[in-house]
């Protein structure tokens, strides 16, 4: 059986401490720094005009061309490190510069809120009807 899907989450979710160790992510952000050595990358999202960043490990799509100031999205697990604290590891890591963030970010609100009201529906519907 295949794994439930990943859900997209902020860059300033992905930091908050909510997401479990190995929970599946889907995130975005701009890439700032890249450590071949380390295998690191670093994505930063602007939000409520604070930065937040999102480090991801990137053993697992390595080699790949980083771009700095490029768009990016990625799809991992998350892990906790020392030193670093929350970390993605990278199964997917795709450039997607051009994307129109603002757009995508209400996508994702707009996706949340599908979801949200089929949960409900869905609970409604299980629940069996009074018999008085």
């Amino acid at each position: 059986m295949l794994p439930s899907a990943a859900v997209f989450h902020f860059p300033w979710e992905v930091n908050s401490g909510n997401m479990q160790e190995g929970e599946s992510v889907r995130t975005f952000g701009r890439l700032v720094c890249y450590q071949p050595e380390e295998s690191r990358a670093t994505l930063s999202a602007q939000h409520a005009s604070k930065e937040h960043h999102v480090v991801v490990h990137t053993l697992f799509v390595e080699p790949f061309n980083p771009i700095i100031g490029a768009q990016y999205i990625v799809l991992g697990e998350i892990e906790n490190n020392m030193g670093v604290g929350v970390m993605v590891q990278a199964r997917v890591l795709n450039c997607v510069d051009g994307v129109n963030i603002a757009l995508l970010q209400k996508a994702i609100s707009e996706q949340r809120s599908f979801f949200t009201e089929r949960e409900c529906k869905r609970c409604e519907t299980a629940q069996p009807a009074d018999a008085t």
